[in-house]
């Protein structure tokens, strides 16, 4: 079952039990897949829909520190109710250790000696890491690593 489908299902479960909150996230969920299809031409597969994924969670985290400062609680916990979900379909993160490893084995593989290499290693990380990782994270750490 693609990740789509299992969307899909999720949405028919939600109206079924009369989940609300859960519906309206997946069905946000939907139009933002959808909207990249009709845009981009093309049928999203399970990597690109992660990445439709990882971006919705972005702008969440984003949306809850602006609403901190703003002191507005109830907004936060919506947003974070929302964050929950949408992480349920997001592949389990890696552990630092296997993050530590696949940016080890990248910078092997491309043979990346200082900083300047720092682009073919975040490539090939990406590839592996995607959904798994906040690639900022990365980023920072293969700096470190290439520069130390």
């Amino acid at each position: 079952m693609s990740l789509k489908e299992r969307i899909t299902a999720d949405m028919k479960a939600a109206m079924r039990a009369g989940e609300k909150d859960r519906l309206g996230v997946i069905r946000m969920l939907q139009a933002a897949i959808k909207q990249r299809e009709v845009d981009e031409r093309i049928t999203l597969d399970d990597a690109q829909v992660l990445t439709v994924l990882e971006k919705m969670v972005k702008q969440r985290k984003e949306s809850i520190a602006q609403f901190q400062a703003g002191g507005r609680a109830d907004l936060v916990a919506k947003e974070s109710a929302e964050i929950v979900l949408l992480q349920g379909y997001l592949p389990a993160p890696l552990s630092d250790a296997e993050l530590d490893a696949l940016i080890a084995e990248a910078i092997a593989k491309s043979g990346a000696a200082s900083v300047k290499d720092m682009g073919k290693v975040m490539a090939i990380v990406k590839g592996q890491a995607a959904g798994r990782a906040d690639m900022g994270a990365v980023g920072a750490r293969i700096k470190a690593r290439l520069a130390g």
